[in-house]
C-alpha cells in the first residue's frame, strides 16, 4: 500500500490579493465561482473579480464565504452575502430570482471546490435557466478532478458517483449498479463511515480493484493512499478513524480493456465487409451496447473522428 505525504504549508494563510482584484461588476446573470478546496491561493484572478464586482452574493456558508473574501482582501461594500443550501433553497431560491430579474449579478460559492459537483445549486441553476437568466461558470477548484489527478488511475474516463449511501441495504445495491461501469469511478465518504464503506466496494467491486484514498487535498495533511480495494479496506479497519475531506478513486473492472478490444475487433471485421452506417447497426445490434457509443468508435477506427 502505498502512501504519499502532504503538501507543506498549503493552509489557509495566503498573501491578501486585494491590490490586484478589480470591482467592476460582471455581467448580469448568475455566477457559479469555483473556490479553493484548502489552499486558500488555489483561487483563479477571474473568480477574485467577480467575487469583488457581482452586485449580490450567495454562499453555502456565508461564515466561510467571508473569511476567504478577508483574506483576498475583498470587501463587502454593502453588498449582501445571502445564505443558500440544502436545507433553505425553498425559501431562498425566489429571492435569488428576484435579484436576477432586476438585472444583477449573483456570485454564489459553495463550501468549497466547484458549486453543483456534490454541492448545492442544481435547483437553483434549473430555475434560472427556466427563468431565462443567463447562468455563467467560473471554473477552477474541483475535489473531484484534484483526487482522479493524482490518484495513479486511469482519467480518459470516468464516473463521478457522488456520495455512498450510508445505509448498508442502499449502498449495497448502489455499489452492485457500479460493478461493471467500464470507468474510473469517483466517490465521496463521510470519515466515520470510510472503513465500512470501503469494505462493502472491496465485496461487491472486487477486493483486487485498484484504489485510491485522497485525504484532505491541498492542505497541510494531505495523504494519498494507493492500492488493492481489499488491503486498503484491511488498513482501514485497524487504524484509527481518519479525519477530513475525503475522495475516493477506484480504477475500472479488469475486463473493461478487454470489452473496448471486442469492440475494435467487431468494428473492424464489420467495416471491411459493409458501410459504416450498416456496420454500426450490425455491431450494435450483435454487442447490445448503445449505438452512440459504437458510432463514435466506429468514426474514430475509420479515421472520420
Amino acid at each position: 500500500m502505498a502512501r504519499t505525504g502532504g503538501a507543506e504549508g498549503a493552509d489557509d494563510r495566503g498573501d491578501a490579493a486585494g491590490g490586484g482584484v478589480g470591482a467592476v461588476p460582471p455581467a448580469p446573470g448568475l455566477w457559479l465561482v469555483a473556490t479553493p478546496i484548502g489552499a486558500a491561493r488555489d483561487i483563479t484572478l477571474r473568480a477574485l473579480d467577480i467575487l469583488a464586482g457581482a452586485d449580490v452574493l450567495a454562499a453555502e456558508d456565508t461564515r466561510r464565504t467571508r473569511h476567504l473574501l478577508d483574506i483576498h482582501g475583498i470587501a463587502l461594500r454593502g453588498r449582501p452575502i445571502l445564505p443558500y443550501h440544502d436545507h433553505n433553497g425553498p425559501q431562498m431560491r425566489p429571492v435569488i430570482l428576484g435579484h436576477l430579474a432586476r438585472g444583477a449579478s449573483v456570485a454564489y460559492v459553495s463550501d468549497a471546490g466547484t458549486p453543483l459537483v456534490a454541492d448545492p445549486g442544481y435547483r437553483l441553476v434549473a430555475e434560472a435557466i427556466a427563468a431565462g437568466h443567463p447562468v455563467h461558470a467560473a471554473p477552477g477548484p474541483s475535489a473531484v478532478l484534484a483526487a482522479l489527478c493524482v490518484s495513479g488511475l486511469p482519467t480518459d474516463r470516468f464516473m463521478f458517483a457522488g456520495f455512498l449511501p450510508p445505509k448498508p441495504a442502499a449502498r449495497a445495491r448502489f455499489l452492485a449498479r457500479l460493478a461493471a461501469v467500464p470507468a474510473t469511478l469517483v466517490l465521496m465518504e463521510a470519515p466515520h463511515r470510510l472503513a465500512e464503506g470501503l469494505a462493502a466496494m472491496a465485496e461487491a467491486l472486487g477486493p483486487d480493484r485498484p484504489a485510491a484514498i485522497c485525504r484532505e487535498l491541498t492542505k497541510l495533511h494531505e495523504e494519498v493512499r494507493r492500492g488493492a480495494l481489499g488491503e486498503l479496506a484491511a488498513g482501514l479497519a485497524a487504524a484509527p478513524r481518519p479525519r477530513g475531506e475525503i475522495v475516493l478513486v477506484v480504477g475500472p473492472p479488469a475486463d473493461a480493456g478487454t470489452a473496448e478490444a471486442d469492440l475494435d475487433t467487431a468494428l473492424h471485421d464489420a467495416l471491411a465487409r459493409m458501410s459504416l452506417k450498416d456496420a454500426v447497426q450490425a455491431v450494435a445490434a450483435a454487442t447490445g451496447l448503445p449505438r452512440r457509443r459504437v458510432y463514435a468508435r466506429a468514426l474514430a477506427l475509420s479515421g472520420g473522428g
